[in-house]
């Protein structure tokens, strides 16, 4: 499986003529929050792939109408080849936003928990006890999960890092310790996060804790993996 990762800063590259060609062979796209809705909507018209993407701290717009949407937290949605999922956006892309989602046609099992440590009272900021409530109302689907296809989850999509991976130091670039129980609990073979810009092409992106493999989706970012998806094949 190929995956196109976004997050945080558009990239020139894919607003290009070149990115229908250049990115033919990808399967989804990920946003990990602090894009606008009209650009994900241009790289699922223009690539003609899928987008799942969580809220980050910038760029809310329609969060609330979202959130308030959404209803059931942590909600399962089955959608098989050529299905959309309910609480779309207009671009009808997937909104994984404090929901886990089974992609049955590429078997595939993505959850979200969007938004950053709570800085300034702002709207998609959350205390360490809030994003714990938030994993506590998954926990339910991760575990059916777990029972019903013998893994919790492959990937969680997180706007802000885990604790002391990669975060930063001033509150709003802090990373939540409760993702590392997350991974420790669930055991996710990735977890995608934005937030903390890297400025240097060369910074390092991907690290690793419990055998996850955690790593900064900034700008963009390709993940090769044949290992996800087709359990059931």
């Amino acid at each position: 499986m190929k995956i196109l990762c976004i997050s945080d800063a558009t990239d020139t590259l894919i607003y290009s003529s070149v990115a229908p060609e250049l990115y033919r062979d990808v399967d989804l796209v990920i946003s990990a929050g602090d894009l606008p809705l009209r650009y994900y909507d241009y790289i699922q018209t223009m690539l003609r792939k899928d987008v799942f993407y969580v809220y980050g701290n910038h760029n809310l717009e329609e969060f609330g109408r979202m959130m308030r949407k959404g209803g059931s937290i942590g909600a399962m949605v089955e959608s098989g080849a050529g299905g959309r999922i309910v609480d779309m956006p207009y671009f009808g892309g997937f909104f994984l936003d404090g929901k886990c989602i089974y992609d049955k046609q590429r078997d595939l099992i993505i959850a979200g928990l969007g938004g950053s440590m709570l800085y300034n009272g702002g709207e998609s900021q959350y205390t360490e006890s809030q994003m714990k409530w938030r994993i506590k109302r998954l926990a339910p689907r991760l575990m059916y999960n777990r029972k019903r296809y013998g893994r919790a989850l492959d990937i969680l999509v997180t706007h802000a890092p885990p604790k002391g991976m990669g975060d930063g130091e001033d509150l709003c670039h802090k990373g939540f310790c409760c993702f590392l129980d997350f991974i420790e609990t669930y055991r996710p073979k990735y977890l995608l996060h934005g937030h903390v810009h890297l400025d240097d092409a060369n910074a390092p992106r991907v690290s690793e804790y419990c055998g996850t493999k955690v790593i900064n989706i900034y700008k963009n970012y390709i993940i090769e993996d044949e290992s996800l998806g087709g359990h059931n094949a």
